[in-house]
């Protein structure tokens, strides 16, 4: 369990860094370079994502394992968000119209899947991985609210983009859906209508 908090606070940190503390993460571009700067964003980040799957496959072996509600509402509500969740991840960066409504889509999608994980889990490991990924998703939020100004919504163009996002979001809630259990150890929806391959 230790892993994993660390795991969550280091992506917490390493993200928040440049966008509470633009002076210092000016300084250390002055320092260090460009390349190296980068390069030490991406391993500290890395090591953060390494902490966080064998902490949380830790944290299973050690007892703590996913406590699922009886309810079918919140199974069905997180269904629900976690699909919007991917299609705002895959709005983020096109110029849509979500993102004419949505100032920060790829944040909101992590706050709704977080809140999705949630609703279903309350073993201590999920309390601290997800609560941990919904604190971080709001802090970033307000910051980078704060940081960049008054919004400006981009231009769009013909539905098409926001009609292929929905239906590529569609096939990728679909395969994750499907390889959920191989990463997580914890099966996603009852999936014994599919063949056996699965």
């Amino acid at each position: 369990m230790t892993i994993l908090l660390l795991g969550v606070l280091l992506w917490s940190v390493v993200h928040l860094f440049p966008i509470f503390m633009p002076s210092a993460r000016a300084d250390g571009l002055a320092r260090l370079g460009e390349g190296p700067y980068k390069g030490l964003f991406t391993l500290l980040i890395v090591l953060s994502l390494v902490m966080i799957v064998f902490g949380w496959r830790w944290a299973g072996e050690a007892g703590y394992v996913g406590d699922i509600y009886n309810e079918d509402w919140p199974r069905h509500l997180t269904h629900l968000l976690l699909l919007f969740a991917i299609i705002l991840f895959g709005a983020a960066k096109a110029p849509t119209r979500i993102r004419r409504i949505i100032r920060n889509p790829m944040l909101t999608g992590m706050v709704l899947w977080s809140i999705g994980h949630l609703l279903v889990n309350n073993d201590p490991r999920s309390l601290v991985l997800f609560g941990g990924m919904l604190i971080w998703s709001v802090l970033s939020i307000i910051g980078t609210n704060r940081r960049d100004g008054a919004y400006v919504p981009p231009a769009v163009k013909s539905w098409a983009t926001e009609v292929r996002i929905v239906l590529i979001s569609v096939v990728v809630y679909v395969v994750l859906i499907v390889v959920h259990p191989y990463f997580t150890g914890m099966e996603a929806m009852d999936l014994g209508f599919l063949p056996s391959i699965f």
